[in-house]
């Protein structure tokens, strides 16, 4: 009777928990929160004072008292209470205008592959603690193929390389499972350190992370580009203690995200090495579909192309394709039996 009374009164959630963004779709709307994952927190008084964006531009920028948190680290929970607080800010958030009734949505939320049994418990429990009703946990590459359109549940070999803030997975999907895969923490906070310890040994100049972020977003690239570019990195140098402002170019950049990418490409490898042979034929003709904010970088798709001598593309709308994919699951019940991982918080497993 009261499971009926809230589904009545609660929108049914997607969600996309990443290391660097948090992307929630409401059943019947589509995507409506697209914010960082990021907590500012007033450390005396233990206050949450911004989240999201908001908290974001407050990065590096804090006095002592304030301290701005990113809750997940590497795909998974590294701060409980925060993330907490976080979901719940969202789901309220979501459910505004309706202050009669506390929300208790159903989700679905996307999980890295490489998630222990402890770690996905961790997601449910804080779901459940911030008033969801129901929690059903999925493998981000398979959410991503799904929100790529690819046909997961057909026996056809699909690849999918999904570059999200903390990791990067790699999966080979063929009926509605993952046959080969693997899971790095090489992803788009590492191509940031990167540009960070970058500037540091070739311009001792010390750059904050958000500015390295920036870097990367404007002129960063993993192929030559058809046209150079070049941007103003801002830092403070490390031998005068003053600010300084040196102009950098693609070139420069690329050299110091070389290494980050030949180690997703080598995983790419490796991964169709381990893939049985029909598969990998699949795949030749198919191709591989690169998902996630990292599949943004210029000419990533060429330089997985160059190296693998299979055909690369990014899908429609990377950053959205996770929790394109959950929004997806929310509609086909019968898709989502199939794929959900059983409950970590029961012996039960999956209830419907």
């Amino acid at each position: 009777m009261f499971t009926n009374f809230f589904k009545k009164f609660s929108k049914d959630l997607g969600i996309d928990l990443g290391t660097a963004n948090t992307l929630i779709f409401v059943k019947d709307k589509g995507i409506v929160i697209n914010e960082p994952t990021v907590v500012a927190l007033n450390t005396r008084t233990g206050q949450i004072l911004a989240v999201g964006r908001e908290a974001k531009e407050m990065v590096g920028k804090t006095p002592g008292h304030i301290t701005t948190v990113r809750p997940l680290l590497k795909g998974v929970i590294s701060d409980f209470e925060v993330t907490e607080k976080l979901l719940k800010y969202f789901v309220e958030r979501v459910h505004t205008g309706q202050s009669l009734f506390v929300p208790h949505p159903r989700v679905v939320i996307g999980v890295p592959l490489e998630t222990t049994e402890v770690e996905r418990k961790a997601v449910e429990d804080a779901a459940k603690s911030a008033g969801v009703r129901e929690v059903y946990l999925v493998e981000e590459p398979i959410a991503a193929a799904i929100g790529a359109r690819l046909p997961i549940e057909d026996a056809i070999g699909n690849m999918v390389v999904d570059i999200g803030g903390g990791t990067t997975e790699i999966a080979v999907i063929s009926l509605g499972g993952v046959v080969t895969w693997k899971s790095l923490t090489v992803a788009g906070d590492e191509l940031n350190k990167n540009i960070v310890q970058y500037a540091r040994d070739t311009f001792n100049i010390l750059l904050g992370e958000r500015n390295a972020e920036n870097i990367k977003m404007r002129i960063g690239s993993a192929d030559v580009l058809d046209e150079p570019l070049q941007i103003e990195m801002r830092g403070r140098d490390l031998i005068t203690g003053l600010p300084k402002e040196i102009l950098v170019t693609d070139s420069q950049i690329r050299e110091a995200l070389a290494r980050s990418i030949k180690t997703i490409i080598e995983n790419i490898k490796a991964t169709l090495e381990q893939t049985p042979p029909e598969l990998v034929a699949d795949i030749y003709e198919r191709g591989i579909v690169l998902t996630g904010g990292g599949a943004l970088l210029r000419n990533l798709d060429r330089a997985i192309a160059k190296a693998t001598e299979i055909p690369v593309r990014v899908a429609d709308d990377p950053l959205m394709c996770v929790v394109r994919g959950t929004g997806v699951l929310l509609e086909n019940l019968a898709l989502l039996r199939t794929i959900a991982i059983p409950s970590a918080t029961d012996g039960d497993g999956i209830r419907f």
